[in-house]
């Protein structure tokens, strides 16, 4: 069949209309990106002071 045809024969209601949802798994990419910004905010909070002594070392050693 060609496309014509296969066209042809959806608007006649010979063939169902495929829908397509595109919207995705919204709640499921805001659940992780929440869950990724809270452990980024948790490590922060926890390792603050290692993590800039760290940084220090490291721009000392390129200078």
């Amino acid at each position: 069949m060609t496309t014509l045809h296969l066209m042809a024969l959806t608007l006649v209601g010979a063939l169902p209309a495929r829908t397509r949802d595109d919207r995705g798994d919204v709640p499921g990419w805001v659940l992780v990106t929440v869950m990724s910004a809270g452990i980024v905010g948790v490590l922060t909070i926890v390792a603050q002071d290692e993590l800039s002594s760290l940084l220090r070392r490291a721009l000392r050693q390129v200078q």
